[in-house]
């Protein structure tokens, strides 16, 4: 069997980043500026569901296409893109329930079957759900589908364990915390499949950060923190744009270590 790869996929294999610890959490603070952003721009711009949906729908839509043109990973181009999904991915299940009148059961129910639907047409075209395998378009394409509904199911999950079913934000955090930790244990100690493991844990953090967003957002009287939505999303998007500067200055090193031929 060739195993060779050629220039341009070499160079595509580059494009999703190591699965790292710095990887987990940017994407949990990703994932909870999803939750806040949205409510930011949806009450206190007063852009409204359709008005940011569209807003963020056109802004998702252009980095898109430059992430799925890009030839390589670039980190603030890369999570800059996964922190639009997580914006818009809560605006799918808020638009439902919000604007359609759709239950928080339906769309987790929903939102389940269509990222079902999507790994499966992926494994089927592909024969393998590894990010590690992705340096074709067509793979780009499912890895971004599947992460935008990880997003909306979560935020549909949370909403559901947060007020739904009245468990209240930190309970839920603690849950889904602690569902988090079970799927780690479960790879690290029980040796479970390194795909499996990734794919439930990355649903799994959307809810998460889903119901700690609200936690640290929501006023006392709703069972928050009362930071709001400003103060929440500000601290996270700095902190996320920290630690993706140090991941690209460390990037730079790695790529122009002394000694290398520029």
């Amino acid at each position: 069997m060739n195993l060779s790869i050629s220039p341009s996929t070499r160079a595509m294999l580059n494009k999703v980043p190591e699965i790292t610890i710095y990887f987990w959490i940017i994407k949990i603070l990703a994932t909870t500026v999803g939750e806040t952003a949205a409510d930011f721009l949806n009450v206190n711009l007063h852009l409204g569901l359709t008005g940011t949906s569209i807003v963020m729908g056109m802004l998702l839509l252009a980095f898109l296409i430059v992430q799925i043109h890009a030839s390589k990973y670039v980190p603030w181009f890369y999570w800059l893109t996964v922190v639009l999904l997580s914006v818009f991915g809560t605006l799918l299940t808020d638009n439902l329930v919000d604007n359609f009148g759709v239950t928080l059961q339906t769309t987790t129910t929903l939102f389940s079957v269509v990222l079902i639907a999507t790994f499966a047409c992926w494994y089927l075209s592909e024969k393998t759900l590894s990010i590690h395998s992705i340096y074709t378009t067509k793979r780009e394409l499912f890895y971004w589908a599947a992460i935008l509904f990880t997003f909306a199911l979560g935020t549909a999950a949370g909403d559901l364990a947060a007020e739904g079913l009245q468990l209240g934000y930190a309970p839920s955090t603690l849950i889904f915390g602690g569902l988090i930790a079970l799927v780690t244990m479960a790879y690290y100690v029980f040796k479970a499949d390194a795909i499996a493991a990734f794919w439930i844990a990355y649903i799994l953090t959307r809810p998460f950060g889903a119901s700690f967003g609200d936690f640290l957002s929501q006023p006392t009287a709703n069972g928050g923190l009362g930071l709001g939505t400003v103060g929440t999303s500000a601290l996270f998007l700095l902190t996320i744009l920290g630690l993706v500067t140090y991941l690209t200055v460390a990037r730079r090193k790695q790529v122009c270590a002394p000694g290398d031929v520029i």
